[in-house]
């Protein structure tokens, strides 16, 4: 499967302050988006699910993927594209197991140990960060830089997305380590204009 990570938007409704969110998806893809993944930390299972099925319908008539972060049962019974799990979820060779091998599987990595890992059990792009402190994640751990960024690029053969504090103003420092993309939440849902928000990003990493 052929897949453009380059402009990986990870939702979060928190802060979009009640705008609606997939008038907002819809903004960030019709920006440049290129990926998007449906993030949510505290709502029932239920109401996931009805997400996640309301979201796919929206991402497949916009012809970009849908990638469930940690659920494996909510990318499965929505019939998402993929999945993204980190260090603390389902181990990595039993959730490529259960999702099988046709759909997105990501993995979280701060290190070149964990990036190998990840490219050897079955990871088809790996997260890497985060990079730049942030506020989006309140359990994100020690930025990594852009030096090891590039390290752990350079290590694997798979897709590398950068993670973590990633905007305007450094976006362009983050493509001259070689990555595949960037993953971005408040440099886009965080802006009165998501659509222009998403071009200006979009123009940046096509330069």
């Amino acid at each position: 499967m052929s897949v453009d990570y380059s402009l990986y938007l990870v939702t979060d409704r928190d802060i979009l302050q009640k705008r609606d969110l997939f008038k907002a998806v819809e903004l960030a893809v019709k920006g440049g988006v290129t990926i998007v993944q449906l993030r949510e930390k505290n709502i029932s299972s239920r109401e996931f699910y009805n997400l996640a099925v309301a979201m796919k319908k929206l991402t497949a008539s916009l012809h970009v993927p849908l990638i469930i972060n940690d659920r494996l049962d909510i990318a499965l019974a929505a019939n998402a594209d993929g999945l993204h799990i980190g260090q603390d979820d389902l181990p990595l060779p039993q959730t490529r197991q259960l999702l099988g091998k046709n759909k997105i599987l990501g993995y979280s990595v701060s290190t070149v140990a964990e990036a190998a890992y990840g490219q050897e059990h079955g990871a088809d792009y790996l997260g890497a960060g985060t990079v730049f402190p942030t506020g989006s994640k309140s359990d994100a751990c020690e930025p990594i830089g852009l030096e090891l960024l590039k390290i752990i690029k350079d290590a694997v053969s798979i897709p590398v997305v950068a993670i973590g504090g990633i905007g305007m103003a450094n976006a362009s420092l983050v493509k001259k380590t070689g990555v595949d993309g960037v993953s971005v939440i408040s440099a886009i849902l965080g802006k009165d204009d998501i659509l222009g928000a998403a071009s200006a990003l979009n123009i940046i990493w096509r330069i």
